[in-house]
């Protein structure tokens, strides 16, 4: 019901923000760049989402079907059963699901967001048949969801790419205060969950697994603060990929030393990868075109403005406003919000304070209004209960903790 109504508060603030320009500004092209825009946000989700995303679909949905046919997801889903049994109650020990979660967090993790959403929509489907209220959450979809929007990102590639291209001296300095602002956000939202569902975070299990990734991330941090600056892309990018196809190799060869008919399999599996891309393309359309309208009433320019004044009465340091457009937008739309991080980029300079700021909001969480859209249409599940909240709350920490780390780092 919430994304309902926020649907619907989106079209209306962007009305009355363009009406109040038509009267009082005599900005007659107002209301003309709202519908341009609406008529490009439709485009944009079936043109450069949902049909680029088929193609994608379809190959990581036939591997994973390979995968499962020669007992490799059930392996991932033994290895963290111990861990997510406590995260996700509901979930059957070794159910395929577990699996498939793991792989959308690993490739989430190593940054690659085209192999980590055919993972994912292929669990939420897991998670789905195992829903006993078909149109509405389950407590272990909203936790997935909660998770994966939080975005745990390992390493910023395409940021770190951006910043390169607009001249950055040294384009991988987000990579540290991204990684922190991203692990707070995850735990944030973990917490927010778990709480809400009454899981019991003092579990011996849980305090473990959570401690050994702390010190996973820690080693990580360790690791890329030792090696020369201008090597860490080239490592991240070659460990990245090399994991993936690492993954895709062990499962060809499993499903070969299980006699599995590979070919048969990826067809399977394929269909279905096709199919999941269709069904989302009404939920992609509504919900861009409603955040294009916001976005193109200038709403988000009034909020920055007005928080710029509200914080230069306190007397504080406000050069982190005019970062802002880029954290403002990045719930709504990606796309929307790496537009802002390259147009701060280009207005203050990639190494300026604000440059390097909007940088780490990018790669600081997921676009939180994007997966709902996507991964709830893909079940075709309307009734999200308190997932979206838990989002914005990770969302909105994540944006404290940048805010925090960039003025240690970079003021």
């Amino acid at each position: 019901m919430a994304l309902n109504y926020l649907w619907i508060a989106f079209f209306i603030v962007a009305f009355v923000v363009a009406l109040i320009k038509l009267i009082f500004t005599g900005d007659t092209e107002i209301f003309k760049l709202i519908i341009d825009g609406m008529f490009d946000s439709s485009e944009v989700a079936v043109m450069k989402i949902a049909l680029p995303l088929a193609g994608v679909m379809t190959f990581f949905m036939g591997l994973l079907n390979i995968g499962e046919r020669a007992g490799a997801i059930n392996f991932l889903a033994s290895l963290v059963g111990p861990f997510f049994n406590r995260l996700f109650p509901e979930i059957p020990k070794n159910h395929p699901a577990n699996g498939q979660m793991i792989m959308n967090f690993s490739a989430n993790m190593l940054g690659l967001d085209n192999a980590a959403t055919p993972f994912g929509l292929k669990a939420m489907q897991s998670l789905q048949e195992l829903n006993p209220s078909k149109d509405v959450a389950s407590n272990a979809q909203i936790m997935f969801m909660v998770l994966h929007s939080a975005g745990p990102v390992l390493i910023p590639l395409s940021i770190m790419a951006q910043r390169s291209i607009y001249g950055a001296a040294d384009a991988s300095d987000i990579f540290i205060p991204c990684l922190i602002a991203t692990y707070v956000a995850t735990v944030t939202g973990l917490l927010f969950v778990a709480i809400r569902q009454k899981i019991n975070l003092f579990d011996k299990v849980i305090i473990s697994w959570l401690g050994g990734i702390s010190l996973f991330i820690g080693l990580v941090l360790w690791y890329f603060s030792s090696i020369p600056k201008e090597q860490i892309e080239v490592v991240s990018k070659v460990a990245s990929n090399l994991i993936l196809f690492t993954f895709i190799i062990s499962f060809l060869l499993g499903a070969v030393r299980k006699k599995v008919d590979v070919f048969s399999a990826f067809i399977e599996g394929a269909k279905g990868g096709f199919e999941t891309s269709v069904k989302i393309i009404p939920y992609l359309v509504a919900m861009l075109v409603a955040i294009g309208a916001l976005r193109n009433s200038g709403a988000l320019t009034w909020v920055v403005d007005g928080m710029k004044f509200v914080f230069s009465l306190t007397g504080m340091n406000t050069d982190f406003t005019d970062a802002l457009p880029t954290a403002l937008m990045h719930p709504l739309s990606g796309g929307g919000s790496r537009a802002m991080m390259i147009d701060t980029m280009k207005t203050f300079g990639a190494d300026s304070f604000a440059g390097r700021l909007s940088c780490v909001f990018q790669g600081s969480s997921d676009t939180i209004f994007y997966v709902l859209a996507l991964y709830f249409g893909s079940v075709n599940i309307r009734n999200t209960r308190y997932t979206l909240w838990a989002g914005l709350t990770a969302d909105l920490v994540s944006v404290i903790t940048s805010i925090w780390v960039s003025y240690i780092f970079f003021h």
